[in-house]
C-alpha cells in the first residue's frame, strides 16, 4: 500500500474497516439513539448520543475527509443544513458574504430570506471576474467568498486557486460547493479552499434514494467550531442515510467516468442541433472557462444546460416530451433527469439578479446508453 492510496481505494476502504465483532466488511447501520456508558462519563469510543456522534455517520465522515483531503468531515441531514451550520459557525449579524451571481436557488433563498433578516449582508458577484471578486470583499467584514463551481445551472467555472489567493490576502475564507464536480473530479482544498460543501443527495449518494449534506474542513480550529454548531443545531445525517451515502461513495469514481462520457456526447450533439442556441458544458472548447476547468477538474462531469432557440414555451414542451430523461428536480443519480430551471429549481430567484434564462433546460446526464439519451432529446426537440 502506498502512503496515499488512490481515490477508488480510499472511497472503498476509508471509514470501512471490518466489524470487530462479526467481521462484516460493510459498516453496519447503528440505529441506536443512545449508548451504554462504562460508569458515569465512561464513553465507549466517544459515543453517548446519536445527535453528537454515531458510528455509521463517523464511517461516512471519515470517508468524505479522506476523499477531499481535509482535516475533518461532517455529515448532515441535507446540503442546506450543512450550509446553515457552516454560516452560523463563521458569521454573526453584520457579517458580509460574497456569493456567485448565478448561485443555486436554494442557497440564494437561504441567504436572502433566512439570513438577511438575521443581519447577514451579501453581494452576488461574477466569480469568473477576479477583479470584481477582489472589489466585493470588504476587509474586516467579509467572512467568506462562497464559490459554486461549476455553477447551477449555467455551468460557470470559478478559478478556485486565484480566488483563494485574493480572499486570503483580504482576510476572508473560501467555501466551495463541490456538489456538481464531486470529490472525484475536483479537489478544492488542494487548490486553497478552506471548506468544501456537498449536497450528498447528488453524486456522492448517486442513486436518488437519500437526502444529505456534508462539510469537509482544511483547518482543525474551524472544524471544532463546526462540530459545536452541528451538535447544537442538530441537523445531522441519520444512520440509514449515512449508510446509503457511504455505499454510493464506493462507486463514485466509476460512475463519474460514465457520467462524463455520456455528458460529453450529449453536449456535442446539442451544439449541432438547429433548435439549440447555446450549450453550457465546461468540457466544450467554446465554454468561456474551459481552460480553467481543464486545469482544476479531472473531467467535466454529468451536468449540461442549454437554451432552446424557439423560446420558453418550446423549452417547457421539450421537457414534457422526453421518455428516457425523467422530468424531475435534483441531479447526480444513475438515471437521467431533465428540468426547466426557471419554473422549477430556480423559481425562487425569479425577478432577482440571479434569474436564469426562461428558455433554459438543465440535464443531469445519467448512466444509460448515450445513444438512447441522444435519440430521446432528438425527438423531444423536434
Amino acid at each position: 500500500m502506498t502512503d496515499r492510496p488512490g481515490f477508488s481505494t480510499r472511497a472503498i476502504h476509508a471509514g470501512s474497516t471490518p466489524d470487530p465483532t462479526t467481521g462484516a466488511v460493510i459498516p453496519p447501520i447503528v440505529a441506536s439513539s443512545t449508548f451504554a456508558q462504562d460508569g458515569v462519563g465512561g464513553l465507549r469510543n466517544g459515543y453517548e448520543y446519536s445527535r453528537s456522534a454515531n458510528p455509521t455517520r463517523t464511517a461516512l465522515e471519515e470517508c468524505l475527509t479522506a476523499l477531499e483531503g481535509g482535516s475533518r468531515g461532517f455529515a448532515f441531514a441535507s446540503g442546506l443544513a450543512a450550509e446553515d451550520t457552516l454560516i452560523r459557525s463563521i458569521a454573526k449579524p453584520g457579517a458580509h458574504l460574497v456569493l456567485p451571481h448565478d448561485a443555486y436557488g436554494g442557497s440564494f433563498r437561504l441567504f436572502s430570506r433566512a439570513y438577511a433578516p438575521w443581519g447577514l449582508l451579501t453581494d452576488p458577484v461574477d466569480l469568473t471576474d477576479l477583479a470584481a471578486v477582489e472589489a466585493a470583499i470588504r476587509p474586516g467584514e467579509t467572512v467568506a467568498v462562497w464559490v459554486e463551481t461549476p455553477t447551477n445551472p449555467l455551468m460557470s467555472v470559478a478559478d478556485i486557486s486565484a480566488i483563494a489567493e485574493i480572499a486570503h490576502a483580504l482576510g476572508a475564507l473560501v467555501i466551495v460547493d463541490n456538489t456538481f464536480a464531486s470529490p472525484y473530479l475536483q479537489q478544492p482544498l488542494a487548490l486553497g479552499a478552506d471548506v468544501v460543501m456537498h449536497s450528498t443527495t447528488k453524486y456522492c449518494g448517486g442513486h436518488s434514494d437519500v437526502v444529505g449534506g456534508a462539510l469537509v474542513t482544511a483547518d482543525e480550529t474551524l472544524a471544532e467550531k463546526v462540530q459545536f454548531h452541528q451538535n447544537a443545531l442538530g441537523a445531522v445525517a441519520g444512520p440509514f442515510d449515512a449508510w446509503l451515502v457511504l455505499r454510493g461513495l464506493k462507486t463514485l469514481a466509476v460512475r463519474m467516468e460514465r457520467h462524463s462520457d455520456n455528458a460529453e456526447k450529449v453536449a456535442a450533439y446539442l451544439t449541432e442541433h438547429p433548435g439549440v442556441s447555446e450549450v453550457y458544458y465546461p468540457g466544450l472548447e467554446s465554454h468561456a472557462q474551459h481552460d480553467v476547468a481543464k486545469r482544476q477538474m479531472r473531467r467535466f462531469g454529468g451536468m449540461v444546460s442549454f437554451r432552446v432557440r424557439a423560446g420558453e414555451q418550446a423549452a417547457v414542451d421539450a421537457c414534457g416530451r422526453t421518455t428516457v430523461f425523467t422530468l424531475a428536480e435534483s441531479l447526480g443519480g444513475v438515471e437521467s433527469l431533465i428540468e426547466h430551471p426557471g419554473r422549477m429549481t430556480h423559481a425562487s430567484v425569479a425577478g432577482t439578479a440571479l434569474e436564469v434564462p426562461s428558455d433554459l433546460i438543465r440535464l443531469s446526464v445519467g448512466l444509460e446508453d448515450a445513444e438512447d439519451l441522444i435519440a430521446d432529446l432528438d425527438q423531444a426537440l423536434c
